[in-house]
């Protein structure tokens, strides 16, 4: 079997690579190793910056996105029973948009479908090989059958622990990580969200997050320990924490329900700076991770698929090579930028374990000197709406 692109990971990152290399007229197969059902039922990000919303609308995915999603004009600030809204409309002209992660995969299937695409699930020992060579391959096994799957160029979007990244040789791997020690605790509710904009909660006992998927549904996070056993945290335990962590206006007008999903995240940073490897390349979750608190996983991948893409488009259209060749350079110029804004919030709105009373007052100087200037605010707005491509 023959195929211009293999693309390893069937998630959002995955499909839009392959959305948009089809509108060009360029054949891909996308091969995932979860069940289709499985991919739509993971619970990820929701909030889109505008290149991520122009891309999507690129791969012409975006007519439910527009219909259905929440136009954001800020966000908010929360620290010392107080609420400081960050006017993202008034600072930098721009806004964002509230679409759940699954929504864009659901709106990404339809048309993979609709076109033909070639989307193989439940893949077992997808491995790439003769990955330096201008032959390269893909060995798997579908259906209980080996299959060989020759190719131009194979494309990594299966995740921090999918095979394609731990298929190029540790020596030539450049990896840089942090770990923090502390993870968040997620509960998706069928209530009414908290406010009309996201809440960021700074709080002596830890982090809080009230954010939503649509006017009933709503998904708020709370610091937790790293090494936290979920059985232990009742809905009755999460609200009351939640509540703690708030405003008191906000937390009295909280709406509380029954969890319909629970799920605990660690947080880490972590970017491999070999995102090529011969004719294989990286993009999202495969080469790098940030924390979720500056809404950035989604939308890194998204800048990844459009260096990409545009790089794979102008090889089969015109053998230019330059832009493969500068790939991982255009990319990482991105990420590095990326993953300083979500340390940044990280370490702003967290309470670290072993923190002294020196940074815990440097933490609240800091919020305070962040609501007191529009300069800071500007930095602030700059990187949550999202950098240029």
């Amino acid at each position: 079997m023959k195929t211009s692109v293999v693309i390893i990971g069937g998630g959002p990152s995955g499909l839009l690579l392959s959305q948009l290399l089809h509108l060009s007229g360029i054949e891909t197969v996308v091969l995932e190793r979860r069940s289709r059902a499985y991919v739509l039922s993971r619970i990820r990000a929701g909030v889109l910056e505008r290149g991520t919303q122009d891309l999507l609308d690129r791969a012409e995915v975006g007519t439910r996105m527009h219909g259905e999603g929440q136009v954001h004009d800020g966000f908010n600030l929360s620290f010392g029973d107080s609420l400081h809204r960050i006017d993202l409309a008034r600072l930098r002209d721009q806004s964002v948009m509230v679409y759940g992660q699954t929504e864009v995969t659901k709106d990404l299937y339809e048309a993979r479908d609709r076109l033909g695409g070639s989307i193989l699930h439940e893949v077992e020992d997808a491995a790439p090989y003769a990955m330096t060579t201008s032959n390269p391959f893909v060995i798997y096994r579908h259906n209980g059958q080996d299959h060989r799957l020759n190719c131009d160029f194979i494309i990594g979007c299966d995740g921090f622990h999918g095979v394609s990244r731990k298929s190029i040789p540790a020596a030539q791997r450049r990896e840089f990580e942090r770990e923090y020690p502390f993870g968040w605790l997620g509960v998706l509710s069928e209530t009414k969200p908290a406010a009309e904009e996201l809440i960021y909660a700074a709080h002596d006992d830890g982090f809080a997050l009230c954010s939503m998927r649509n006017a009933q549904l709503s998904r708020y996070y709370i610091q937790c320990k790293a090494d936290e056993d979920i059985s232990t945290w009742s809905d009755d335990r999460f609200w009351s924490t939640l509540k703690s962590r708030l405003p008191r206006d906000i937390a009295d007008e909280i709406v509380t329900g029954p969890s319909i999903e629970k799920s605990i995240a660690p947080l880490r940073s972590y970017v491999c700076e070999t995102m090529r490897y011969g004719r294989l390349l990286l993009a999202g979750d495969a080469a790098h991770i940030v924390p979720p608190t500056g809404a950035k996983g989604l939308n890194l991948a998204a800048s990844d698929v459009h260096y990409l893409s545009e790089a794979l488009i102008a090889w089969y259209r015109d053998r230019r090579a330059d832009l493969i060749d500068g790939y991982e350079a255009r990319a990482l110029a991105r990420v590095w930028k990326c993953e300083r804004f979500s340390w940044w919030m990280t370490s702003l709105l967290h309470r670290f374990p072993k923190s002294t009373p020196f940074e815990t007052r440097m933490q609240r100087a800091e919020l305070e000197y962040i609501v007191s200037s529009q300069a800071a605010q500007t930095s602030l707005a700059e990187n949550y709406v999202g950098l240029p491509y």
